[in-house]
């Protein structure tokens, strides 16, 4: 007969073993479902091969001389997000926005009244980045790209009704809804796919490249970064660069919940599509 002690031993690991098989169970559940979501499927490498080709071609039409004037239709776009995170972040402090403007050369201003600087003035760089993220993250999955451009739309018209005394805006805004409509109906909408996701990089991208534009290369006194370092402190380019590294991680994060919540396959995605909000022309 054991002693004593090893019996109290015993009957303590007898008691505690299914606690440590179910936090056994539990930890290699999640350990296989963090492998299974972060695995990288045939669809999903083609997708993450668009995408660094998409930061590529931008990267390269967007410092091009005369070749830049093919990405003005998507720079207005990207521009109107940008104000549009100047706008909803006044509204949402306690604000009242006046007017949104678009210019074809300064890029966008947004007039408004009251709200926290110290968020509207990032909530420009930062808004479209996440805005950018978000449709990144949209854009592996056809019908995630359906809803996003349902979300985008909505955004739109708000740009719209803030900016219904300027053509330029109304123009842009326009155009990019009548070019997301015509990807509806292109294949059940797999074309939308791929333009969601190439205005969610360029949206992304945006800040990174704007603020080298102004706060480096050209040294612009009137951008969101400089007027932010004169009432808070700071300079900005600190500013600047704080905010693109963050913009840069909004889309790292887009792209990994991408992989992570959409494992279908292209030809699953496409089944998929025809069922929800079926269009085809």
């Amino acid at each position: 007969m054991p002693p004593p002690a090893l019996q109290r031993s015993a009957r303590s690991w007898r008691a505690a073993a299914p606690h440590v098989a179910r936090m056994s169970i539990t930890t290699s559940s999640a350990v296989l479902l963090s492998r299974r979501d972060l695995t990288v499927n045939d669809a999903q490498k083609v997708t993450l091969g668009i995408i660094a080709a998409y930061v590529v071609v931008i990267a390269l039409l967007w410092n091009l001389p005369y070749v830049r004037w093919v990405l003005w239709p998507f720079k207005m776009l990207v521009i109107a997000f940008h104000e549009f995170g100047h706008a909803i972040s006044c509204v949402l402090t306690g604000g009242r926005v006046k007017s949104i403007s678009l210019d074809p050369r300064e890029g966008g201003v947004t007039h408004m009244q009251g709200g926290r600087n110290a968020i509207t003035l990032p909530a420009g760089y930062l808004g479209s980045s996440l805005i950018g993220a978000l449709l990144t993250f949209a854009g592996f999955n056809i019908n995630a790209s359906k809803i996003a451009s349902i979300v985008v739309g909505v955004c739109f018209l708000l740009t719209l009704w803030w900016g219904r005394r300027d053509w330029l805006t109304i123009g842009t805004v326009l155009l990019a809804v009548g070019l997301l409509v015509a990807c509806w109906f292109i294949a059940h909408a797999e074309a939308l796919r791929f333009v969601v996701l190439f205005i969610g990089v360029m949206s992304s991208l945006y800040s990174v490249w704007d603020i080298c534009d102004d706060l480096i290369l050209r040294k612009v006194n009137s951008s969101d970064a400089s007027v932010f370092a004169q009432r808070y402190g700071g300079s900005s380019q600190c500013w600047g660069v704080f905010w693109a590294i963050i913009s840069l991680a909004f889309m790292a994060c887009g792209i990994v919940a991408g992989i992570a919540a959409f494992p279908q396959s292209a030809e699953q995605q496409r089944e998929d599509s025809q069922h929800f909000i079926p269009t085809k022309f």
